[in-house]
């Protein structure tokens, strides 16, 4: 749980329009519209939702800030509210529709995921939210870079689940936002740790935490130290691969090698020795993509992630090794971005959670369009947690599957598409 007691005040609520009082009969508001969000493209399912009580919560303690920066000299400016990390658009759009009383009349905002953007984008549509105007973007989506929190004064977090993440959030935010600048992020209780203060502690001056309502509770920084050590990328070596591995905060497994990839790893040499086009599907730091260029010198290698932490750690491991000139490194959702037969080897090491989650079908929704993009006698492998038994999905999703190895964490899958059948003439 966060440093501070369930009865305890912030002391700074008053100065900044926040406190624990107001949220408790606020919570309803905005929930009729918020109610029409879904996760699509993302995975969907009864049990995943599109927006939750820390995402409610959040906008309700977002609701005395805004109307303190309104009632300012200047106003409410469109430098002023950035969004961080908003999962399928809650956050943005309950802002945008004016749902906590004012409406910002611009908002920067930054989401690792391409289907988050994605699902932004399609509920805009459905809650007639306009992303732009005769002025220009309403919505402005940025990296996680310096232009985004450049001057702005409120920042909303979806606290994520990695420190490593939470770490690079608030060392951008506090060397590049106003000086004045509150940052507020959310979470549900139970993903919530004393150690999300700490790391903010690093970067600003004051952290504190709201009292917890449905489930959720509100981390307040304050007194950004925009001196402060920016640690990411990090970048180390693996004295094992021979490799430099470069990463963002929020790349999967950060600059160390995951036990899955490593276990894949082991079958490279068997791996479709001649192909020319190859993809690393869900690429993450990159590791594979170059082990593959590296392996195979007259490879053409594509690194395809949906996130752009990973998209942006792939780059820099593959700078960092020599090889950016053989791997090319897209943001991508699956391998939908490629053409019909273009590909002879695909290798992947697909998530198979969302959020706390066991969710096999986010492996299986990323794997479907293998069959199209492969060449016939193309190879597909895999490596997934062995209690997930996927060859039986893959021999329906792609063709023939034969598991190459299983160390009982993890299984190691080859999966070949099978050339179409000769038509037979009289």
């Amino acid at each position: 749980m966060p440093d501070q007691p369930r009865d305890a005040r912030d002391p700074a609520e008053a100065r900044d329009g926040v406190g624990d009082d107001a949220a408790d009969g606020a919570l309803a508001v905005g929930h009729a519209d918020l109610t029409a969000l879904r996760r699509w493209p993302d995975v969907e399912a009864p049990d995943l939702v599109a927006v939750d009580a820390a995402d409610r919560l959040l906008l309700v303690e977002a609701a005395g800030p805004l109307a303190a920066l309104a009632a300012a000299p200047g106003g409410l400016t469109a430098s002023d509210v950035v969004v961080v990390g908003d999962h399928y658009g809650a956050l943005t759009l309950g802002l945008l529709t004016g749902a906590v009383g004012i409406r910002p009349p611009r908002v920067r905002v930054h989401q690792d995921s391409l289907l988050s953007e994605q699902a932004l984008v399609a509920n805009a549509g459905r809650l007639g939210v306009a992303l732009a105007d005769e002025r220009g973007d309403v919505v402005a989506h940025h990296g996680l870079e310096p232009a985004l929190v450049a001057g702005a004064r409120l920042v909303l977090v979806a606290l994520p689940r990695s420190l490593a993440a939470l770490e690079e959030i608030a060392q951008v935010v506090a060397a590049a936002a106003g000086p004045d600048v509150l940052l507020l992020a959310s979470a549900r209780v139970k993903h919530m740790t004393r150690t999300q203060n700490v790391v903010l502690g690093r970067s600003f001056a004051e952290v504190g935490a709201s009292l917890a309502h449905g489930k959720a509770r509100v981390l307040r920084a304050r007194g950004p130290h925009p001196a402060a050590a920016r640690t990411y990328p990090l970048a180390r070596r693996l004295p094992e691969l021979d490799l430099d591995v470069v990463a963002h905060g929020a790349a999967f497994a950060g600059a160390a090698l995951d036990v899955g990839t490593r276990y894949l790893l082991q079958f490279v040499p068997q791996m479709a020795p001649d192909a020319v086009d190859v993809v690393d599907l869900g690429c993450g730091t990159g590791v594979l993509a170059a082990m593959l260029a590296r392996s195979r010198p007259q490879a053409r290698v594509l690194a395809l992630d949906v996130s752009a932490a990973a998209v942006d750690s792939a780059r820099a491991t593959a700078a960092a090794n020599g090889l950016a000139p053989r791997i090319e490194v897209r943001r991508a959702d699956g391998l939908r971005c490629l053409p019909p037969a273009s590909v002879d080897l695909v290798v992947c090491n697909p998530p198979f959670h969302v959020g706390s989650a066991v969710v096999p079908d986010v492996a299986l929704r990323l794997l479907a369009n293998a069959r199209t993009v492969l060449r016939p006698g193309g190879e597909l492998w895999t490596v997934y947690n062995s209690r997930l038994a996927h060859a039986a999905a893959l021999r329906r999703l792609v063709g023939p599957t034969r598991v190459m190895g299983d160390n009982g964490a993890f299984t190691v899958a080859r999966t070949v598409l099978r050339p179409a059948p000769v038509p037979v003439r009289d």
